[in-house]
């Protein structure tokens, strides 16, 4: 049995994650704090949840081969080359799963859960902890190119990451939606297809709309706040607002669906609720909608995904002649390159 496991308590809306030691029940202070300081900074639960597990993994790591936290850093680059690979491979064949799962974890999987725990070692550096890690330290030069111009080159000293197999996420296609939005046995569904394609905008940010405070009826338009009491757990992934216009087709559309469901709708302001059940009114969540799309993929043969759907608005932009600056505006990316691979 591993030593650490994950622990949850609840302030107000708030969940709090933290990591306990299951030999004495005592809180783990160093990474506790740590995921305290990421649920303060306004990271979404989703994203404290996946930390609080990559770093439950590492601890049941060192504590399976005997090495204490605080002394990582005074290893050599070498040691902590070799220590941070083997735990990488400790990852990939299972080591770390504990409910009888024979499947192996992925490198691309692995290598996210050792960044985590990067970042978790950046934390106890600039707090004061520990030292700052030596395979996380620059390798830099200088050079000049032909015409004198010198620039500097830097490179993390980390090689070890294993190969991860190249993504191959693709644009959903007009045609396919469109056989989607056929077989949707429902309004809200259609509704929500139809939004997440004609504004770029993440799953969790469209769950997230608040029907009268973020729809501007005048303007036809949609915005995203970030709140971190969405009763789903929907969040706005970098806590920026943005707005989107969508065309007056899906406007008429959006206000029948209004209308449609407004018996259930009037008790709370979510755009997309449950409409049967016993959870009829509730937020829809994310799981629910990916499992409309798998019985949707059942009838066409087609899967597709919100991230396909928020690049088929990267790409019908792009082939408007929207500028690649406005694209990444509309989709909240923080860097160009992202939207240059959505291209």
């Amino acid at each position: 049995m591993n030593r650490y496991r994950i622990r949850i308590s609840v302030d107000g809306k708030r969940k709090l994650y933290y990591i306990e030691d299951q030999e004495n029940y005592d809180i783990v202070l160093l990474p506790s704090k740590y995921l305290k300081h990421k649920a303060d900074a306004n990271r979404s639960p989703n994203t404290v949840r996946r930390l609080a597990l990559s770093i439950c993994y590492y601890l049941n790591y060192l504590d399976q081969t005997g090495t204490e936290l605080l002394q990582v850093a005074k290893k050599s680059f070498e040691e902590q080359s070799s220590h941070f690979g083997q735990f990488l491979y400790w990852l990939v064949e299972g080591r770390h799963i504990t409910d009888n799962r024979t499947a192996k974890t992925g490198n691309g999987t692995c290598n996210a859960y050792l960044k985590d725990v990067f970042g978790f070692f950046l934390y106890l550096a600039d707090n004061g902890y520990t030292e700052p890690l030596r395979v996380l330290a620059y390798n830099q030069i200088t050079v000049s190119n032909a015409v004198g111009v010198k620039r500097t080159i830097r490179s993390k000293s980390f090689k070890g990451y294993l190969k991860e197999k190249d993504r191959n996420v693709r644009a959903a296609q007009e045609p396919e939606i469109i056989d989607i939005l056929r077989a949707c046995t429902n309004l809200r569904d259609q509704l929500l297809l139809l939004l997440l394609a004609e504004t770029g905008f993440r799953i969790g940010e469209i769950l997230g709309v608040n029907y009268s405070r973020d729809i501007d009826y005048e303007n036809h338009t949609l915005g995203v706040y970030f709140r971190e009491d969405n009763e789903n757990q929907a969040r706005a992934k970098n806590a920026e607002f943005r707005k989107a216009k969508i065309s007056d087709d899906t406007f008429d559309f959006l206000l029948h669906y209004l209308a449609e469901y407004r018996n259930l709708l009037q008790y709370q302001n979510y755009l997309f609720i449950n409409i049967s059940g016993d959870t009829a009114g509730k937020p829809l969540k994310v799981d629910s909608v990916y499992s409309m799309l798998d019985r949707a993929a059942e009838k066409t043969g087609t899967l597709l995904t919100p991230h396909m759907l928020r690049r088929y608005f990267a790409v019908t932009r792009w082939n408007a002649e929207w500028p690649l600056e406005l694209i990444s505006q509309a989709l909240g990316h923080k860097h160009l390159d992202t939207t240059i691979q959505y291209l």
